[in-house]
């Protein structure tokens, strides 16, 4: 055995930002839920999901040098906004009545295990740049991780229909 000192940061915990944020934002959401509620909680998230969805919007547009993003790039926009946060959604169906994605990878991990108001960041970032390129979204979240399904199921209405009014989901609405 060494006489020299244990330095703390010698030890082995497995702390580091990405991490550290992920479990920050699972406290928080749990917090809310237990305090104001599952649908409060869902409402608090819903806003920070339009602001980061405003912002990534933004980000897409500039980058592609357009004011508003056709049906393909936009597609391709959700599933590489989700891809550089570390989430593996795909592309299962894509046409001018809805777009279906899966996803097998959660951007936050397991941190997200029974916290599904967290879901609401997809429904929002993704209604929100879906409604302010194409006019109007209505997001339906089928399958979550968060809810122990194993994988992500979501599905994105492009224009209302009876098909679409006849499942649950939030509806987003382009502001012009």
């Amino acid at each position: 055995m060494s006489d020299a000192p244990l330095l703390i940061s010698d030890l082995h915990i497995p702390l580091e930002r990405d991490l550290f944020l992920r479990t920050l934002i699972r406290e928080l959401a749990g917090v809310l839920e237990e305090v104001v509620g599952y649908s409060e909680a869902a409402g608090y998230i819903s806003l920070v999901g339009k602001n980061i969805g405003d912002w990534a919007n933004a980000l897409y547009k500039k980058e592609l040098g357009v004011s508003r993003l056709t049906l393909e790039q936009l597609a391709a926009v959700l599933v590489d906004f989700k891809a550089r946060i570390q989430g593996k959604f795909m592309i299962t169906e894509l046409n001018k009545s809805r777009i279906v994605l899966t996803n097998t990878a959660c951007p936050f991990g397991d941190k997200v295990l029974s916290r599904s108001s967290m879901c609401m960041m997809t429904s929002n970032v993704f209604g929100l740049i879906t409604s302010e390129n194409l006019g109007y979204a209505k997001v339906v979240i089928e399958k979550s991780i968060a809810r122990g399904d194993g994988c992500c199921r979501v599905i994105i209405h492009l224009t209302s229909t009876a098909e679409s009014e006849a499942v649950e989901g939030r509806e987003y609405f382009r502001v012009d």
